[in-house]
């Protein structure tokens, strides 16, 4: 768990886009352990849930995309941290803004991966939730403005005073948490203005999913935390 916390953090959310569907997610992790790999790196991959255990053989730097707060057995349906763990999945996302969830489930779901020593992701649209959030005490806050996810326009760029009046926010919260940027990241540039401003890595969807060439594409943000 401390080399996720010592380290910038680049996580690529496999979401369900048919790019990396079937054995291609497979594929795509290998590319980012590759890179990961070559720069030491901290490269976490997110790939859709039924292909968590299998992502995971192959890469140990795997989170989940969501997790429900349901508990150990006789629950159908649900993804449960205490069972993702013993696939080698390190951590997960919460309350991303297409799997929005009530706030006590994320409050639920923090505790419970702080007890499993799994990482935590909470993400948030605005500053009032990073502030709100934070004080939970989760590993990292994503501030990701819902109308810049996949739109090609980075937050960094577009609004760049959201991420640093979210960095305030979270060290206002007076713990360990450490903020990431997502949304609209498309490019090294992106990533080398998010660090800029203070950001401690970077969550990435479409803008890696979707490349033509995933490695170039790996590659290029990963320079960008290189050359910090």
């Amino acid at each position: 768990m401390q080399d996720f916390l010592n380290s910038n953090l680049f996580i690529i959310n496999f979401k369900n886009y048919d790019e990396i569907s079937g054995t291609k997610s497979a594929r795509l992790a290998k590319s980012a352990a590759k890179i990961a790999k070559k720069h030491k790196l901290k490269i976490i991959v997110c790939p859709p849930q039924h292909l968590l255990a299998e992502v995971a053989r192959s890469s140990s730097d795997v989170f989940a995309q969501h997790l429900d707060n349901s508990k150990v057995g006789s629950t159908t349906g649900y993804v449960i941290p205490e069972i993702v763990k013993k696939s080698r999945v390190a951590g997960a996302l919460i309350n991303h803004s297409e799997h929005r969830i009530p706030s006590n489930e994320i409050e639920d779901l923090v505790r419970r991966l702080r007890d499993l020593q799994m990482i935590s992701v909470v993400c948030v649209q605005d500053v009032s939730e990073a502030w709100m959030y934070a004080q939970l005490n989760p590993d990292y806050i994503a501030i990701e403005p819902p109308e810049l996810i996949g739109s090609g326009k980075a937050v960094s760029k577009e609004k760049p005073e959201i991420i640093t009046e979210s960095v305030k926010a979270v060290k206002k919260a007076n713990n360990s948490t450490q903020l990431l940027c997502g949304a609209g990241i498309v490019s090294g540039g992106d990533v080398s203005r998010a660090l800029e401003l203070g950001a401690k890595g970077i969550l990435v969807a479409s803008g890696i999913v979707k490349a033509k060439n995933w490695e170039k594409a790996i590659e290029e943000f990963a320079l960008a935390f290189v050359r910090k």
